[in-house]
């Protein structure tokens, strides 16, 4: 394969990668049923009772099981991750950043393996999927660049005296709780580990209920690339009990955590108790795009569609709301529609399917919900059937990709829906547009297609989100790639102000510490 598999692939040849991941999705087909372990105090861990991980376009389909970890084993959990993290912490960053690179190594190398299981667990098409693994790698070297291009996070100080030798240097914090969701199950799961690591900490990640297999597969590559027992140990467990435990347990010096706001609030006030501890949060978005008179309207509707949809538009970036000016509003519309209409939903292990399912009947339910008010305060434009009731889509979890115009006031114009449903209302002057797109709590993604630069200007200099993006036909909100665009969320979208795949992130994991010595 002559390129990187990212999330702006458009019109490469895929011939060969479409016969490799077939390839590659048979034989994990064929290792289906298997029992996985926790890893507890740096071993594996069988409790007995399982999780069981299942296909979401096949609810039948178990995947897997894993062994799950009653909250009475954190203990000695904490204890091992402790002792393992003062040797780990003392470990060179120059050896640091070189296990994490050839981690990442083995994550590039086992892609289609990696991939395979990412669609059967998450629902992702093939190309999210792989797009996601290579992610996932990138964000190793990124991270372990971070380390190496800044001299292990040591710099040199000003002097008062000759004889006084100053430094700041950034230190670990001990062990970081991570816990990852289930849309990016490998990529999210291996930036907010990848970067706790480089700093010096050891890790207990518990992952999403929906997606344990990618979690222990990135525990793998850890262990096969030298990772020394104990530093990284994965805890499975449904609901919020563990995840609550962990995220309190006083031996635990910070947080990193991705999904909705609602639980990343109450954790950020969980996790501090007795003193303030770093609590690095993602939590999701309400996102725009401005579709302005001086549009290209052929890129704008498929830069939307992209946006919304991908993923069943079950990510933070997603899409969920358009302002089109009103005087192109029909012939937008046109397109956007036709192009919605086009997208093939089913099983995203076909190489066709664009739209895969949502990952449980909860968020299945969610999205009905929104259909049914959609079509009492406003109009259904594309989708807006229970395609459940038909024979090829009722065992999974799929719905059907809604465009729904609507009140600019309205609720489904406010509220995270994590499904594919776009809401859509017109425009009349930029200003307008940029306010309303900023008026929400959430501020993550945003994106404008306009042909004038002056547009451009204003919406770069007052929208209020922390990734902007300008005429980008590969997804209007969505895409972000390690080192090209950072991610980071303003206002109710994130607690930091720095985000992943940007500069400033494995700093975070780190605290300061100044060192004066006289000589």
């Amino acid at each position: 394969m002559a390129f990187k598999i990212t999330y702006s692939v458009l019109n490469a040849d895929l011939t060969e990668l479409n016969r490799e991941f077939e390839a590659a999705l048979e034989k994990v087909r064929s290792s289906l049923g298997q029992e996985f372990p926790s890893i507890v105090a740096g071993k594996p861990f069988e409790s007995g009772v399982f999780l069981e991980d299942r296909n979401p376009a096949n609810r039948s389909e178990v995947l897997a099981k894993f062994h799950t970890v009653p909250v009475s084993e954190l203990e000695a959990l904490m204890e091992t991750a402790e002792k393992a993290q003062k040797k780990w912490g003392f470990t060179s960053w120059q050896d640091r950043a070189a296990l994490i690179r050839r981690a990442a190594d083995l994550i590039s190398e086992r892609r289609l393996e990696l991939s395979a299981i990412m669609t059967l667990e998450t629902g992702k098409n093939r190309l999210e999927s792989l797009g996601d693994v290579e992610e996932s790698a990138d964000l190793f070297r990124y991270y372990a660049g971070q380390l190496e291009d800044s001299n292990g996070f040591s710099k040199p100080l000003a002097r008062l005296s000759p004889n006084e030798n100053t430094r700041s240097v950034l230190r670990p914090y001990g062990i970081f709780a991570v816990i990852s969701p289930f849309n990016f199950p490998l990529a999210l799961a291996a930036g907010m580990s990848g970067a706790a690591l480089l700093g010096g900490n050891s890790v207990v990640i518990k992952p999403s209920s929906e997606t344990p297999w990618c979690v222990y597969k990135l525990y793998e590559c850890l262990r096969d690339a030298g990772l020394p027992e104990g530093v990284f140990q994965v805890v499975y467990g449904g609901g919020g009990l563990l995840g609550d435990a962990l995220v309190k347990h006083p031996k635990v010096a910070g947080l990193a955590f991705t999904g909705s706001k609602e639980i990343g609030m109450h954790l950020m006030s969980a996790i501090s108790v007795n003193y303030p501890k770093p609590a690095l949060l993602e939590m999701g978005g309400k996102n725009a795009a401005i579709v302005c008179a001086k549009a290209d309207l052929e890129m704008a509707a498929d830069g939307c569609v992209r946006s919304a949809f991908s993923l069943s538009g079950q990510k933070c970036s997603a899409l969920s709301r358009v302002y089109v000016h009103s005087s192109v509003r029909d012939a937008f519309v046109e397109k956007l529609v036709a192009k919605t209409k086009a997208l093939r939903i089913g099983d995203p292990a076909l190489r066709d399917t664009y739209v895969g399912p949502v990952i449980n009947a909860k968020a299945r339910d969610r999205h009905w919900n929104a259909v049914v008010e959609a079509k009492r305060d406003g109009k259904i434009l594309a989708g807006g059937e229970d395609i459940q009731l038909k024979p090829e889509f009722s065992g999974g979890h799929f719905v059907d990709p809604t465009i729904a115009e609507l009140p600019k006031n309205h609720r489904l114009f406010k509220d995270e829906l994590f499904s594919p449903f776009l809401s859509l209302t017109t425009f009349d002057s930029l200003e307008e547009a940029v306010r309303e797109g900023s008026d929400s709590e959430y501020g993550l993604t945003a994106g404008i297609f306009s042909e004038s630069k002056e547009d451009v200007e204003y919406f770069m200099n007052h929208m209020e989100a922390g990734v902007l993006y300008s005429n980008r036909k590969t997804g209007a909100t969505t895409g972000a790639w390690p080192g090209v665009n950072s991610f980071c969320g303003w206002k109710g979208s994130g607690s930091t102000g720095k985000g992943g795949c940007g500069p400033y992130y494995v700093s975070q994991f780190m605290r300061e510490q100044s060192q004066t010595r006289m000589e």
